[in-house]
């Protein structure tokens, strides 16, 4: 992914798009054939060289073209014929885009297998589900990974409009009114690039487009840094259900030798806040004064290839990270019945109600159990249950102990499955 934002690559892609309108302008009989002819062998152009213009004519886009007239000679007359900077560099920017995004996406599609795969390893590995960070009720490990695989998958259908929307040129001239180009220079040239041309663009193609690849990008980074997140919560030392993968010699502390630090999904985390703040300040670009002004620029050099590096890496660590993950089913188990399987009093209160009593009733006999074995050593709601004499009057021991079976928690679970190809 780097190599798409280096300034050599930026200057191919502008080389590339003036090529290509010297094609249509010849191919419209504007200019000669001959001398596109004479371009395309010659043209080229010095990183350093450009540089060095610059820093005397104070105009990247005048720097660029002085060079490559260095390496073609007469014919370069006939680049740049009509257009104006932004013609080149926004259709050239369209370029990198495009190509950010199918790295991004082919990227993305690992993490899909990834994910997919350890769902299909875990889809029967029972563990807690948790709400507000509390023991809430039974779920499987697949389970959870299976919403994160719904979420990678939207993240892919976002990508593909994404390369639809952002592969748009613009080579309209000054002010976008044609006035020195012909409509039909743009056509050819873009769909030489493979492109298309920008509905109504003023002197730059608007923004909006840029903005919303970013905020795409940033909702990217929000759903890694959410797998992240969780990941670190269950590698707590009190959960300890999963673990990022600690190779041999690796060292989690300078100070204590017993720790093995999240330090990957933390990484993630603090990538993701600094994607997130770059689709900010892509918004505030939106706004140019009149048909242009170069306000978005400046910060454009900074938040595109920083948005599109950082999220490439994102999901390269996201991909090693599922891979690898380290998973305990037996912690999973020991916390899961925690204090007598406490986790059951929703089937406990629901099965007494289907028996007759009432839910409110049902209700304040569950819970008076439940709180009494919350949070304590030898707290054991299934013993309390058990032995209270108003669950007996409505259920017999074997109707009590399956009210504590996980597998009723799971017995739809294979439908969302299906949707997902686990």
């Amino acid at each position: 992914m780097g190599n798409l934002w280096t300034d050599t690559y930026k200057l191919k892609t502008w080389l590339q798009v003036e090529i290509a309108v010297c094609e249509a302008q010849a191919e419209l009989g504007y200019i000669p054939t001959d001398a596109v002819a004479d371009i395309k062998a010659k043209a080229n152009f010095d990183p350093k060289r450009v540089l060095e213009i610059e820093a005397e004519v104070r105009h990247d886009m005048i720097a660029f073209l002085t060079n490559v007239n260095e390496y073609v000679g007469d014919a370069g007359r006939y680049i740049h014929l009509g257009l104006t900077s932004s013609d080149v560099l926004d259709t050239a920017l369209a370029l990198q885009l495009v190509a950010s995004l199918d790295v991004l996406m082919a990227q993305l599609e690992s993490l899909v297998q990834a994910i997919r795969y350890q769902a299909q390893q875990h889809r029967h590995t029972v563990m807690i589900g948790r709400s507000h960070g509390i023991h809430a009720e039974p779920i499987t490990f697949g389970f959870k990974l299976a919403g994160w695989l719904a979420e990678v998958l939207r993240h892919r259908d976002r990508l593909c409009r994404q390369q639809r929307s952002i592969a748009v040129g613009k080579i309209s001239g000054a002010v976008g009114t044609y006035a020195n180009i012909d409509p039909q220079v743009e056509a050819i040239a873009c769909q030489h690039l493979g492109l298309e041309p920008d509905t109504a663009s003023t002197q730059v193609i608007s923004r909006d487009r840029h903005a919303e690849f970013v905020q795409t990008l940033a909702l990217l980074a929000a759903s890694i840094e959410r797998f992240a997140v969780e990941i670190r919560n269950l590698q707590r030392t009190d959960v300890l259900e999963v673990e990022e993968y600690f190779a041999k010699g690796q060292k989690g502390s300078s100070a204590m030798p017993h720790k093995r630090n999240p330090i990957r999904s933390e990484r993630l985390t603090g990538m993701a806040r600094v994607v997130r703040n770059h689709a900010g300040t892509a918004l505030e670009n939106v706004a140019l004064w009149h048909e242009r002004d170069i306000s978005h620029s400046a910060a454009e050099r900074v938040i595109l290839p920083d948005a599109c590096i950082l999220t490439h890496f994102m999901l390269v660590e996201a991909t090693d990270l599922v891979k690898n993950l380290l998973v305990y089913p037996e912690n999973m188990t020991r916390n899961l019945n925690l204090y007598g399987g406490v986790v059951f009093s929703q089937r406990v209160l629901l099965t007494l109600v289907e028996k007759g009593m009432s839910r409110e009733d049902a209700y304040v006999v569950v819970q008076a159990c439940a709180h009494q074995a919350w949070n304590k050593p030898d707290g054991d709601f299934r013993h309390l249950i058990s032995q209270d004499a108003r669950v007996a009057k409505h259920l017999s021991a074997e109707e009590v102990e399956a009210c504590f079976d996980p597998q009723h928690h799971l017995k739809h679970l294979d439908p969302i499955y299906q949707r997902l190809g686990i």
